[in-house]
């Protein structure tokens, strides 16, 4: 006998169903002389090994999106009447609206395709268009028929001869060129063999040359199917010769105080050196990356015909503020979550482009009319120094500057069950590589956390479960760990289709051991630091994202989450910390639950905490997030959660994975992005029998959360 849950799913999968086979009728809100656009299809007549599909970028109209094979967002928006009465406008505003074929679109993107393929060499080729119709679904055919493609078959090089210097160093590369004999004359080729061939030379001091300078004759007369091509390079306005640096000035505004030994030691330009094209480049994202300069110019001008002088000019930027962030949480049982954040930042503190940061931190949980509640403050401070302890920049030629990081806080937790003070300090250092990729390094990471006024009964269920007596005791954490997060996009709030990738890594207690002969040791046969337990671990966390935009202008997109994590206690320990162990919930964390509300499997809440205090060793999350346009600022989101946590012991149980979906508003100010989710829960692997929820019985059992947070949650 199938549950009412069950009865239920199955109920609400058939009413949606069937109004998507109702909505099916992809024409319904179309006008009686429109068409919609069904498909594209590209079919190449002459040659069944050119890929085809490469030639759909350069078609102008685009056909509604679809997912394995359907178009489940033009379905979405048929569930309306074209109208705005009712729930029709909501069904427009989710949905996709059908494409509307259009005649002239199909003619600009024949000779969108003609042209892209006398790019690649192809010359002379046909294009031709067929239109399919059933009723009022159009589908196009674009027949392409190949041109003509001539093979090189001798390369003539005519460049100044008098410039010795000029034609030794081009010959030097003729082995990197982009363009050889037996390959296809395209215009493709040509191009990027001159973005090379300027790339090269000018890195080499030829600060004259420039696009102008290229040319290409191809001769065909009395040849079959074959070309001679000239290659030539001539002198523009002045003559071909290297160039060495003449005067460099850095201008500084009054009102900004730098120290010049940090200007002299971020800036790579120096007199007497032979240009380069990459040392100018490397030197303006240095000079940027210090985040005191609100521009930077570099002006590179000719003052002879082998010497250039260099202006380099920097504009003050905003050197201090503050910041603030809010988080917000609730749920159905009445607790709420309150995370507010505060800090003064100043950019050039010693006047050489250090980050002073000083932050103030609080979360405070409660239930209105109910004596339950936690309180946490926390302070800290951190200085960021444009450089590593004992090296000159100058000895550090790329395009960033490596930072040193300091870093100081205190943690004062006050729960029902016991308060908590967390002293920590680390020291290493961050960078970027190829401007993508931040790491962070930290060879020392400090954490020292004391527990005062446990509460009796708190104690005594400590004392029934040795892992958890071991998460909840005074320790002392010393260790390093690091950090690698690439992301494809450098916008607060993306604008485009992104992807990104973090991985943090954290090692602790394994140089404390070596030691552990000489340390006291407590009843247990735990070494001590301080009067209190090392820590001993090993922790490791990834997560992967990807946001696909479409639509209308991009509007909307559709995101995805991995995430993965593990820890392993052993030697001194045989449990981690608790401030390192994983919990799922909260704002960015399966928002059908509040932050470590979930897990570990499928245990039920602790009553031994009145705050929610589930975590566990090992964490698995996959989330999925469709966003939308709403009106003004306005977005809307519907997104669903896979994940959960486990202790070591028990290992993962995928039976054990929870479930949720929702809704969200956010508001999009572009430089900041306020986010407001309602999540539902539709598995709870806690709970006993069928762990599968209808939406009613969910708000019943309290099994929903409201969350407040600033920024996409991924």
């Amino acid at each position: 006998m199938q549950t009412k849950t069950h009865t239920f799913l199955r109920l609400s999968l058939s009413i949606f169903l069937s109004a998507v086979l109702f909505s099916c009728s992809t024409t319904r809100t179309l006008e009686s002389d429109q068409l919609r656009l069904d498909s594209n299809e590209v079919i190449i007549v002459n040659d069944e090994n050119f890929p085809a599909a490469s030639l759909q970028n350069y078609i102008r109209q685009k056909p509604n999106s679809s997912f394995l094979g359907l178009k489940p967002m033009l379905y979405v928006y048929n569930l309306s009447d074209g109208s705005d009465k009712g729930l029709n406008k909501f069904w427009k505003i989710l949905g996709e609206a059908p494409v509307v074929y259009e005649q002239n679109q199909v003619e600009l993107s024949k000779n969108s395709i003609k042209n892209h393929l006398e790019n690649l060499g192809y010359y002379n080729s046909k294009v031709e268009s067929e239109l399919r119709l059933k009723g009022q679904v159009a589908k196009v055919r674009y027949y392409v028929t190949l041109g003509e493609r001539y093979k090189i078959d001798s390369i003539i090089f005519n460049l100044p001869a008098r410039r010795r210097d000029f034609v030794s160093d081009f010959n030097s590369e003729l082995s990197e060129m982009k363009i050889k004999v037996g390959d296809y004359l395209s215009e493709q080729s040509l191009d990027a063999e001159v973005q090379r061939s300027l790339a090269s030379l000018r890195e080499k001091g030829y600060f004259s040359l420039n696009m102008n300078c290229y040319s290409f004759v191809a001769d065909t007369l009395g040849k079959d199917a074959s070309v001679t091509l000239e290659y030539i390079i001539s002198e523009d306005e002045r003559p071909l010769k290297k160039a060495k640096i003449g005067e460099v000035s850095i201008n500084v505004p009054e009102n900004l105080d730098v120290r010049e030994d940090v200007l002299k030691g971020v800036n790579l330009i120096m007199p007497g050196q032979t240009y380069s094209e990459s040392v100018v480049s490397n030197t303006f994202n240095r000079f940027s990356s210090l985040k005191v300069f609100k521009t930077v110019g570099i002006d590179m001008s000719a003052v002879s015909d082998d010497k250039v002088n260099c202006d380099i000019t920097l504009s003050k930027s905003q050197q201090q503020g503050f910041k603030t962030n809010l988080e917000f949480s609730t749920n159905s049982s009445g607790l709420i979550g309150i995370s507010p954040q505060l800090s003064f930042y100043h950019k050039n503190f010693f006047k050489g482009g250090e980050w002073f940061n000083l932050g103030f931190v609080g979360n405070f949980q409660f239930k209105p009319n109910d004596n339950i509640s936690s309180e946490e403050f926390g302070t800290s401070l951190s200085l960021s120094l444009p450089r590593l302890i004992g090296v000159d920049n100058r000895h550090i030629k790329g395009p960033n500057i490596p930072r040193t990081e300091i870093n100081l806080a205190f943690n004062y937790q006050n729960r029902p069950e016991y308060t908590r003070n967390i002293m920590s300090t680390s020291f290493g250092v961050s960078g970027i590589i190829r401007g993508r990729f931040y790491y962070q390094f930290y060879p020392l990471q400090l954490n020292y956390v004391r527990l005062f006024n446990l509460n009796e009964d708190f104690m005594k269920n400590l004392e029934k479960n040795p892992f958890m007596k071991y998460s909840y005791q005074d320790h002392c954490d010393l260790g390093l760990g690091s950090s690698l997060f690439y992301n494809s996009s450098t916008e607060l709030v993306p604008k485009s289709d992104y992807h990104s990738f973090k991985l943090n890594f954290d090692l602790s207690g394994n140089v404390l051991s070596l030691f552990r002969g000489l340390m006291k040791q407590n009843s247990s046969g735990e070494a001590l630091v301080l009067g209190a337990p090392f820590s001993q671990y090993a922790r490791i966390e990834a997560s992967m994202a990807k946001a696909i935009r479409f639509g209308a202008n991009d509007s909307k997109s559709l995101a995805f989450r991995l995430l993965a994590g593990a820890g392993w206690a052993y030697g001194n320990s045989t449990a981690m910390p608790y401030e390192k162990q994983f919990y799922c919930g909260g704002a960015s964390s399966m928002r059908a639950w509040q932050a470590r509300a979930l897990g570990p499997g499928a245990s039920k809440m602790d009553e031994t905490f009145s705050i929610p205090s589930q975590t566990g060793d090992i964490k698995l999350e996959a989330d999925m997030e469709y966003r939308f346009p709403l009106v003004w600022k306005l977005e809307g989101a519907l997104f669903a959660e896979l994940g959960n946590v486990w202790k070591s012991e028990s290992g993962v149980r995928l039976e054990e994975l929870a479930a949720d979906y929702g809704l969200g508003l956010r508001v999009n100010l572009d430089v900041l992005l306020l986010r407001f989710d309602w999540g539902i829960r539709l598995r709870d692997p806690s709970l006993d029998g069928d762990k599968w929820l209808d939406p009613l019985s969910a708000l019943k059992i309290g099994g929903s959360a409201i969350s407040f947070g600033v920024g996409y949650p991924f």
